[in-house]
């Protein structure tokens, strides 16, 4: 008997025909005693129609109020899930996030989960009903509904799964496990048995799209194992956990990530005394903005220095106000903008203690006639800021250097 998280992203429920096959694939697999959660994201295309419809209404509706409106698009899952489940025979109860006992902070469109009460899933599950549970959405202190931001519904599985002392978390994806680059611009990318939290947490900050980073953190601070796999095959995914169980070939790097969502901010002529940084970057945290990579460099001329960032581009409209509204206070010359940019970084934790990562990196790219904007270093990750048009050949690049005819190099 084990108690399963079952998560599936809006692609898999987005007809009436997908749901019946999550039903039946549900029901084929599961054996006896199995006491099975399903989170689910909204139907296909569901929140983007949303998000055009509060464009129409008002184009800076507040959060709060879009919280509300997006919320709509999960409830409307889980309850045609569940359905499906009865359809069959199978007792199925649906609970939006509040209900599932997910408790948030008042961060709209951004929340941030700070508890999980599992009394009424457990309630469910112990008089013999699967659960189907809304992802992506909260409840504050006040009883507001809130929305957990880009990738919510992998967060909100794994801390059900964590709230429920669950056996494992299964997020079910497009793609059958985590691969050394995605797989849609590298087609010889290597599916990965195994890879450790804090590799996958690098990884999911950077770009891949596989998992979300705060989902990552999540069941590394709960120790919840996940298990990325394919909504459409039935084969064996990745595991991602604390720590190696299979010793694999090659650790030096484990993937390569790529991130569009990107825009560089470049603060020009900011006077070059103590405590300008801290302003600058205080007043993007007070809005809830996270900046990624960041340089800056002095201009000895005039006594003044240049200030380089990134944010992502949803964040960008926000970022810029911010940045403006400090030019009177801070006297600096002018706000330069770019958004044809990406990132690309490579990730392991075997780069310790190995010289030649990063050399490797930059002669991959030069090799491939690609000019760095900007480079960024963790202990487990070197990243390049690159134009957004040489993506695709830069991961190729970067990868058929480290993995060599998919050999870990």
């Amino acid at each position: 008997m084990a108690t399963l998280v079952k998560k599936f992203g809006g692609s898999s429920v987005a007809t009436p025909e997908k749901m019946h096959g999550i039903v039946d694939r549900i029901l084929r697999e599961r054996k006896p005693g199995d006491r099975i959660v399903i989170v689910v994201s909204a139907m296909g295309d569901t929140t983007d129609d949303l998000l055009a419809l509060a464009q129409q209404v008002n184009p800076e509706m507040p959060k709060r109020e879009m919280d509300m409106l997006l919320a709509t698009g999960e409830q409307m899952s889980i309850a045609l899930l569940a359905s499906a489940f009865c359809a069959k025979g199978q007792p199925a109860i649906s609970f939006t996030g509040p209900q599932a006992g997910i408790k948030t902070n008042d961060k709209h469109t951004k929340a941030t989960i700070e508890d999980v009460s599992s009394s009424r899933v457990q309630q469910a599950l112990d008089a013999g009903k699967i659960v189907i549970v809304a992802g992506f959405q909260g409840m504050t202190p006040d009883g507001d509904i809130t929305t957990l931001g880009r990738g919510g519904s992998d967060t909100t599985a794994v801390a059900v799964a964590a709230g429920l002392k669950a056996d494992l978390c299964e997020i079910y994806t497009d793609v059958d496990g985590v691969y050394t680059a995605d797989p849609r611009l590298v087609p010889q990318a290597i599916k990965l048995k195994e890879i450790t939290f804090g590799e996958m947490l690098e990884l999911a900050r950077l770009g891949a799209g596989v998992m979300q980073p705060r989902a990552v953190e999540y069941g590394e601070h709960n120790d919840v194992a996940i298990h990325v796999r394919s909504t459409f095959h039935d084969v064996p995914g990745t595991i991602i956990r604390r720590e190696y169980t299979v010793q694999e070939k090659g650790f030096v790097i484990r993937g390569i990530a790529h991130d569009i969502n990107v825009a560089k901010i470049a603060v020009r002529g900011v006077p070059d005394h103590p405590g300008v940084a801290y302003e600058i970057f205080q007043a993007l945290a007070d809005a809830n903005i996270s900046v990624d990579m960041i340089v800056q460099s002095a201009r000895v001329s005039d006594n003044k220095n240049d200030i380089l960032f990134t944010v992502t581009q949803t964040d960008l409209a926000d970022a810029t106000s911010v940045i403006e509204d400090l030019k009177e206070k801070m006297h600096f010359d002018r706000v330069d903008l770019e958004i044809n940019v990406a990132k690309v970084s490579v990730v392991g934790a075997g780069m310790l203690g190995n010289p030649g990562i990063a050399a490797g990196m930059f002669g991959a790219l030069a090799a491939a006639g690609i000019n760095i904007a900007v480079i960024s270093t963790s202990e487990i990750s070197i990243s390049c800021l690159i134009p957004e048009k040489d993506v695709k050949k830069a991961v190729n690049a970067i990868h058929n250097y480290f993995f060599p005819q998919g050999e870990n190099k």
